[in-house]
């Protein structure tokens, strides 16, 4: 049976206005270390990037940091990470990224929040992988891009089922931080969770 060892996080370089958002990262952060996943995320050490990867070695985790030059110049990133992975650039950087995750997670964030797991999602629909890609919708912060999705599907551009109940893609949704680990551990291991539908259960794209 497979395992999950390791999830990538993308997350905000900002704590974000609401304290559930700081909140999240940090319980994420400490149920990974003690399932004894890694965390491989961006190496910044600032926002809920900062409070994931700082909860995941307070806790005794271990965190990888994949960061690109021109970043580690500006001294944003987290020297105290477990392993430190500089990249040419931020191609080079995602690419590492996913090589190195077993699943894919993203808490509430930016423009590169969304664009990193949008690409996550575009690579699974274009059947590039299958690792389980999880949205965290804390405090409904991602309700307008699942209302954009519904739209995308009523207007013929996905043609993929996406807010329906048929699992062709790795792609879900789940309220709470505390969902995270065991729901990723249950994709790894290929046991379907249904009680996601109770959680605006995106499960497909």
């Amino acid at each position: 049976m497979a395992q999950l060892r390791s999830i990538c996080v993308y997350c905000g370089s900002n704590d974000g206005r609401l304290p559930e958002y700081a909140a999240s990262a940090e319980r994420l952060g400490r149920d990974m270390a003690e399932a004894g996943v890694r965390l491989v995320y961006g190496g910044g050490s600032v926002g809920l990037m900062g409070i994931v990867a700082r909860s995941v070695l307070a806790h005794g985790g271990e965190v990888t940091g994949i960061i690109p030059q021109f970043l580690k110049d500006r001294e944003v990133m987290l020297k105290e990470v477990s392993e430190l992975i500089v990249t040419a650039d931020m191609h080079e950087r995602k690419r590492i990224m996913f090589e190195r995750s077993d699943a894919f997670v993203a808490l509430p964030g930016g423009i590169g929040t969304l664009e990193e797991v949008v690409e996550m999602m575009t690579w699974a629909q274009l059947d590039q992988h299958e690792k389980p890609i999880l949205i965290v919708n804390i405090h409904g912060f991602w309700d307008p891009l699942i209302a954009l999705f519904g739209r995308m599907t009523g207007e013929g551009f996905l043609h993929k089922e996406f807010l329906g109940d048929h699992v062709d893609l790795p792609v879900r949704f789940c309220g709470t931080a505390e969902a995270v680990v065991p729901t990723l551990q249950a994709a790894i291991a290929g046991v379907p969770r249904p009680e996601l539908d109770e959680t605006r259960g995106v499960r497909a794209m």
